[in-house]
């Protein structure tokens, strides 16, 4: 018996197949294998046509399917992560009517921060746990004001998992998790937030039949199965976004543990037993997987869009032609911690929740023409984004979350023992290095959805760790760096 697991990121769609007996990965793929397009027809727009996520998943589940040799009768189950906070609308044909507002576009900030300003936060934060911000709802909103004609086309908004598992099963549904990243989710009467709704002008109408994220949630149509190469009848039975997916991988399901994943965007997300929230909204507050009214269990998570896409900007326009991003690190680490004074603010990539959602842009400080090159440059990147991190988390451990141990993907910039070495040093947390990757967590979610496996422990046992990253014995270098990181960023902050 087997279970298929996706993961609809940005940059690709990843496909794995899972052996329920051993827990093992025993095919896995992603399409496309240069990085998606991402549409910015505008300064702070981001875009993607949905149809595409439907051709990647569909060249990786016949790549899977031909390297693994096995029967698609076999495959029992169909789990789903996806990136979060996309916009997806549809008509009531289920025709797409626009290309998605993905996680990373901006536009909706201007409406986030007026309802926040005229909702007052003593509504929003109780009630979402986060100001309304640049979440689905926002971008909802945008299109309402801005393309009306549009909006009125609107049968159903969708998240990309909640598309996906459309065209898995032809059925229209989203998850309490789900509604929660969309902003429109009340955790004071566990209900969609009507608040929300009335004050934006939606019709809740718009918004899909909400079912668990471990439930059966639909079966595969003879149309998918012929498409894809599967039969009919295989129940998607579980669905989540990206980052609590990334945890759910992970095995962290309770109170005080913390998961990081380091891809196009990055994230430190932990696990709160309460139902609270930052002040200032700064960071992210969601249901995860497990969360129930009776037993809460919120995800609070910093995101940092300039992460990996940092990166891979350095990668393209910076590093010697050709390099690879295993030569990129090599070339990191015969830099000294600190870059020798070279500083980077890597905020490129949108607005930014940890800095009250404001475009700050990258900045690059303190080259020396006679003293730096290009090894300078990569290193101050890497170091950069873990500064980032390390500055939302700063802003976790305020309200009340320790961060001793952080789980992470052997995976993107995970890989770099410079970074991981820096996030380890600059926070003084142990970093647990594990196989596994999100298509790979999305199917055991399926397992325990489909009640193959019992629990999480049973689902996540087989989970093998391959490195352990200690804090170096001094992390003088390391704190010293992110202090001067901080400076530069609080100056910027106050232009």
């Amino acid at each position: 018996m087997y279970l298929l697991g996706y993961d609809i990121g940005s940059s690709s769609v990843k496909a794995a197949i899972v052996d329920v007996s051993t827990g093992n990965c025993i095919a896995s793929d992603f399409y496309p294998k240069t990085e998606a397009p991402i549409k910015a027809l505008k300064q702070g727009w981001a875009e993607q046509n949905p149809e595409s996520w439907w051709e990647y998943l569909r060249n990786a589940t016949a790549s899977i399917l031909s390297s693994a040799h096995i029967s698609p009768k076999e495959i029992a189950a169909i789990g789903i992560s996806y990136q979060m906070h996309g916009l997806v609308a549809i008509d009531k044909e289920h025709r797409v009517i626009r290309d998605s507002i993905i996680w990373c576009d901006s536009r909706g900030v201007p409406f986030g921060e007026k309802a926040m300003n005229e909702l007052g936060a003593d509504s929003c934060l109780p009630h979402l746990l986060n100001s309304p911000g640049n979440f689905t709802a926002s971008k909802l909103k945008w299109i309402k004001e801005n393309e009306p004609d549009l909006y009125e086309r609107i049968y159903k908004i969708m998240l990309p998992g909640d598309y996906i598992a459309m065209k898995l099963t032809g059925e229209v549904c989203t998850t309490l998790s789900g509604l929660s990243e969309m902003m429109l989710w009340d955790f004071k009467t566990n209900a969609p937030a009507q608040f929300l709704l009335d004050y934006f002008g939606f019709n809740k109408a718009l918004l899909p039949e909400i079912k668990p994220n471990f439930s059966e949630q639909g079966r595969v149509t003879e149309r998918a199965a012929a498409e894809l190469g599967l039969v009919a009848g295989i129940p998607v039975t579980y669905r989540a976004g990206d980052q609590p997916n990334n945890a759910l991988s992970l095995n962290v399901f309770n109170p005080g543990e913390i998961a990081s994943t380091a891809g196009t965007s990055g994230v430190v997300y932990g696990i709160n037993g309460t139902v609270d929230y930052d002040s200032l909204s700064r960071v992210n507050n969601f249901a995860h997987v497990n969360h129930t009214a009776d037993s809460p269990r919120i995800g609070v998570m910093t995101c940092i869009n300039g992460t990996g896409i940092l990166n891979s900007w350095i990668k393209n326009n910076v590093a010697p032609e050709g390099i690879s991003y295993a030569e990129m690190n090599l070339l990191a680490e015969k830099v000294p911690v600190g870059s020798e004074g070279v500083t980077i603010l890597p905020f490129g990539n949108g607005a930014e929740r940890v800095l009250h959602n404001r475009e700050v842009g990258c900045s690059l400080y303190g080259v020396n023409f006679n003293i730096h090159n290009c090894n300078h440059i990569i290193r101050a990147a890497q170091e950069g984004i873990v500064f980032s991190f390390y500055y939302g988390m700063e802003i976790m451990k305020q309200i009340g979350l320790e961060i001793k141990r952080i789980h992470a993907g052997h995976a993107n910039m995970f890989l770099s023992p410079v970074f991981r070495a820096t996030l380890a040093s600059v926070s003084g947390a142990t970093i647990d290095l594990i196989d596994t990757d999100g298509a790979m967590g999305a199917a055991k979610g399926a397992g325990m959805g489909a009640g193959i496996y019992k629990d999480n422990n049973e689902a996540f046992g087989t989970l093998k760790t391959i490195e352990v990253v200690n804090p170096a014995k001094d992390r003088t270098p390391y704190i010293e760096a992110y202090e001067k990181w901080k400076n530069y960023l609080e100056k910027e902050l106050k232009n």
